[in-house]
């Protein structure tokens, strides 16, 4: 029975460990603690978890746990998660994985040092929906790719302190949101990628409210990140590749299980479809579950989220961005 820990009780945190974990019999939620008084006691009573503290540390602390689910803003990502480790406990980090490329190699080295996993959440990487545009483009029946792009859009207001908001947390478009089309480019490619150019709008909160960049990798195939948390933005993902034989379109492919469609055109022929499965986040528990009894690697690990964040910095730098909070500048 692998026995998990959450730190904080974030809105994503249902869905995304609470109720996967639900639906196994080797998998049990056993503690979380938030920092607001009574979220963390309200939050374990609503889902039937044994035990609530007001300290991170005490969750990492307790030993009956194995994997702590960090759900934490990002400046808190490298803090706790390296606690974790340090304290025996393997590690699922949301995304963004740090604060910055640094950042993220500090903690994958703690992990190694420490012989336990330290893992990014990004669910969708999981989903059968991802695991067909990788074989797809594996067998050659796409022809060599020339292009990618990726769009993140979600409507994300600066209401109720909300972290995203905040550029010492670690908010802003791009992270938040963004690090997602990143992140299906370069596990595409295999790659990591230049920065061509980029362009950014600020809010009057101090991050980026939205994000333009373009990119090129070292096969000559090119990218563009579009993502945006503006007010007027309705949420939307979409990641479409273009290649010698013709186009794929996934739309939703970051919740698949909430409706989406695989647009895709090969040699002229034209097929619409989708592909069932469960939830993404069904596929990255019962991945990581595997992985750790069977020590087996995971795609969200080791040096891809170092890549992942290295990107994101040279983003914010292409687009000259100082962010609070990073110890590098990037100007």
């Amino acid at each position: 029975m692998l026995k998990i820990g959450i730190l904080g009780a974030a809105r994503v945190a249902p869905m995304a460990i609470v109720e996967p974990a639900a639906r196994r019999e080797d998998v049990e939620i056993v503690a979380i603690a938030a920092a607001r008084p009574g979220k963390a006691e309200a939050f374990a009573r609503a889902h039937n978890i044994p035990r609530f503290y007001r300290s991170y540390e005490d969750v990492i602390e307790d030993s009956e746990v194995d994997l702590i689910y960090n759900a934490l803003p990002p400046h808190s990502h490298a803090r706790f998660s390296i606690l974790a480790l340090e304290a025996g406990k393997h590690v699922l980090c949301e995304k963004p994985f740090a604060m910055s490329g640094p950042e993220a190699r500090t903690m994958v080295a703690a992990g190694r040092r420490c012989g336990r996993r330290i893992i990014e959440a990004f669910h969708d990487r999981y989903h059968p929906i991802f695991l067909y545009l990788v074989e797809l483009v594996g067998s050659g029946r796409l022809g060599r790719i020339s292009s990618l792009k990726g769009v993140f859009n979600h409507s994300i207001g600066p209401d109720g302190g909300e972290f995203r908001h905040i550029p010492e947390f670690g908010g802003g478009a791009l992270m938040d949101l963004g690090c997602y089309p990143v992140h299906w480019c370069r596990s595409l490619l295999n790659e990591e990628p230049s920065i061509v150019a980029a362009r950014c709008k600020m809010s009057d909160t101090g991050v980026d409210e939205e994000m333009n960049a373009w990119l090129r990798f070292p096969s000559g195939v090119t990218a563009e990140i579009e993502t945006r948390m503006s007010p007027s933005w309705d949420m939307h993902a979409r990641f479409e590749v273009a290649a010698e034989h013709g186009t794929v379109i996934l739309i939703n492919s970051l919740l698949p299980h909430r409706g989406h469609s695989v647009l895709e055109t090969i040699n002229g022929k034209f097929r619409e479809f989708t592909i069932a499965g469960s939830t993404t986040f069904d596929y990255q528990l019962d991945a990581i579950v595997t992985a750790i009894r069977s020590g087996s690697p995971v795609p969200t690990e080791g040096t891809d989220p170092i890549g992942n964040m290295d990107t994101i910095d040279a983003i914010y730098q292409a687009a000259g961005v100082m962010r609070d909070g990073v110890e590098q500048l990037i100007s």
